[in-house]
């Protein structure tokens, strides 16, 4: 295929119907990313996950053999985007496992489950107070006996109604007020946010306007940005919406982002991704609600310690070397406007404070929510995402570490892992140990696997003895065991009608365990270490991407998660969204946040002797001691 003289090309992607000019030589996959198209890639264009499929249909170009791609693939022009360069017009088809499917997020923990968890409701538990409030204030204008200045009048106004005793205007808004109090005679709305001990006027408006007060609570996801839209006059949720995090395009965790960054001097690039993601959620709420961008005077956000150093543009290069330091842990309110948020020009942009590099505001948020700061009795909170992150504990003490096991049950790594979305596998079952049946989302034909369903197929497959308890498939006469070119799989899905097959292979099951075992060799180290027994623990919460579509038993089937009676295992969903909005409709709440992140003590596994033996333990199915898991070995027939 022979060079272009042209030293730009048109790339169009198919069906979506968008079209980026880039320089010719420019890699399929760097020309999606400068489309705002989203191709999966876990190697960040190395080439070696093979996950950034797509189909040229015409044009030049110039791509490397990959032994991830079959015969029937080169034939129909199926390329690696990371490893196809351009040298002409193009045209591509996008398959549609790389769509993105959001309506399957966990967006809040609402009333009554906060109620279940915490025993209180959020009126009860955290007095409504605002961190961005808005007044409607009155005042008596000035006569010739009532000398007193505007800006004094004001305050005095302010302070017959809420408690501020030291409060600063800025100059902008000190410029126009005289002006704006004298439009509605002396009759203002003023929006009033929490800086520390210091209340400023952010806003002066006429007194008509004291009604429209809006903010946004956002989890600053590694895999998912959500977003909620709050009435602040109110505290009720008026909308939500959520988009995958675009960065994704440079890795799907946040240390391959990291290194990406370092290496092309990018990090202005990897916020500006993240940032638009946060734009774009809030402007589509606004105009399905329509309200006025400068009436939304702030944002909370959660998230991992990385994320929210990309979202504010701060040095991460350190969390991913020793000794692991975060450049802040605790970042004062800010101009929204100054990380590049497009809400009200003065509107402040509050973070939920961290704990440490691998232990971040979304893990706070989560025992903010869960509310076992508050309990006699110990809890764990487990949190399965991108990393796995355990914190243990009650209202006398607070530990916590984060597992280095992999994001595998995110579907990263895995041959025929996807996010969840349509068409994905989410529940499986082996029926009598041959009869496979499934469920996707959407009830589209399957075209991959999802974290629930890979969590299904792996106990499945242990219950059912076609792995052994080390996780090897058995050579068995079963034709659903073949050879593939990755290994010894086994099938799940037939190929038919133009899909392929759906198959499991042995690395993919590797991973799994490995995965599964960094997040109970976390939890055995933080009870061993504080001396905890099993009877100690009152209830296990768990948080992230898995949500209501995870099967407890099987969790505890395969040895990720402790063997306790199911009534004190409690889904609790997307705490980071709910800890960033619960934070924002409280003051005390927000200040809890700080305080349970100074009280946590951060545990390093990896500097603690214990962990690797625990680790190799928990990497049998369930585990080496069968004593710890007499449920799943009931479920397994005996050999």
């Amino acid at each position: 295929m022979g060079d272009s003289e042209s030293t730009e090309c048109t790339v169009g992607f198919e069906p979506i119907g968008l079209k980026v000019k880039v320089p010719t030589g420019t890699t399929l996959l760097e020309a999606a990313h400068r489309a705002g198209i989203y191709l999966s890639s876990i190697c960040g264009g190395d080439g070696y996950c093979g996950k950034c499929k797509v189909i040229v249909n015409e044009g030049q170009f110039h791509s490397r053999p990959s032994p991830l791609l079959t015969t029937e693939e080169s034939r129909e022009n199926t390329v690696l985007a990371c490893q196809t360069k351009v040298l002409s017009d193009m045209t591509v088809t996008v398959p549609n496992f790389h769509s993105l499917e959001t309506s399957r997020v966990l967006m809040d923990i609402d009333a009554h489950i906060f109620s279940r968890l915490t025993g209180k409701t959020r009126e009860t538990l955290f007095e409504y107070s605002p961190l961005v409030q808005k007044l409607c204030v009155v005042m008596s204008p000035p006569t010739v006996v009532d000398h007193t200045a505007d800006h004094e009048r004001l305050y005095a106004a302010i302070r017959k109604q809420v408690d501020v005793p030291i409060m600063q205007t800025g100059f902008r808004v000190l410029q126009k007020l005289s002006k704006v109090l004298r439009e509605d005679n002396y009759k203002a709305a003023v929006t009033i946010g929490q800086r520390g001990g210091t209340a400023e006027v952010i806003e002066v408006e006429p007194g008509r306007r004291c009604k429209t007060n809006y903010a946004v609570a956002v989890d600053v996801g590694t895999t998912t940005v959500v977003a909620h839209l709050i009435d602040l006059t109110t505290g009720k949720t008026i909308d939500t919406e959520a988009t995958y995090n675009s960065q994704m395009n440079f890795g799907e965790d946040y240390i391959r982002r990291i290194i990406y960054a370092e290496q092309t001097n990018s990090f202005d690039q990897l916020q500006d991704r993240l940032v638009h993601d946060v734009n774009d959620l809030i402007m589509t709420m606004a105009v399905r609600q329509r309200i006025d961008l400068q009436d939304i005077t702030a944002a909370t956000c959660a998230g991992n310690t990385a994320m929210i150093h990309f979202l504010l543009n701060l040095d991460p290069t350190r969390i991913r070397r020793e000794p692991y330091v975060a450049s802040a842990a605790f970042v004062p309110p800010i101009r929204a406007a100054e990380a590049g948020i497009q809400i009200n020009k003065r509107g402040l942009l509050y973070c939920l404070p961290a704990v440490a590099a691998y232990i971040g505001s979304d893990i706070v948020a989560g025992v903010l929510t869960t509310g076992i700061y508050t309990k006699e009795k110990l809890s764990i909170f487990v949190d399965i995402g991108t990393n796995g992150e355990i914190v243990l504990g009650n209202k006398d003490w607070l530990i916590c570490a984060s597992s280095s096991a992999g994001p595998a049950f995110e579907g990263s790594g895995i041959k025929c892992g996807m996010r969840a979305g349509s068409g994905a596998i989410e529940s499986l079952n082996i029926i009598n140990g041959v009869e496979i049946q499934f469920k996707t989302i959407g009830g589209s034909h399957p075209i991959g696997i999802c974290g629930s369903g890979l969590l299904d197929t792996l106990s499945e497959l242990f219950v059912n003895a076609i792995i052994d308890r080390t996780g090897r498939l058995k050579a068995a006469d079963d034709p659903r065991l073949t050879e593939g070119k990755d290994g010894l799989q086994f099938q799940l899905v037939e190929p038919q009608n133009g899909h392929h097959e759906i198959a499991i292979t042995q690395a993919d099951i590797n991973n799994l365990i490995r995965s599964k075992a960094g997040v109970f060799a976390a939890i055995r180290i933080l009870m061993n270490s504080t001396q905890t027994k099993l009877d100690d623990i009152d209830t296990i919460y768990i948080a992230g991407g898995f949500g209501n579509f995870l099967n407890v038993q099987r969790a505890v089937t395969i040895g990720m998660l402790l063997d306790v009676p199911p009534a004190r295992l409690q889904f609790v969903g997307n705490t980071s969204i709910a800890g960033a909005k619960t934070s924002l409709c409280s003051q005390k709440a927000l200040e809890t946040a700080e305080r349970i992140a100074e009280s946590m003590t951060y545990f390093d596994l990896m500097g603690n002797p214990d962990y690797m033996d625990e680790f190799i333990k928990a990497k049998f199915l369930p585990h080496t001691d069968l004593s710890l898991f007499p449920s799943a070995i009931e479920l397994r027939p005996q050999a």
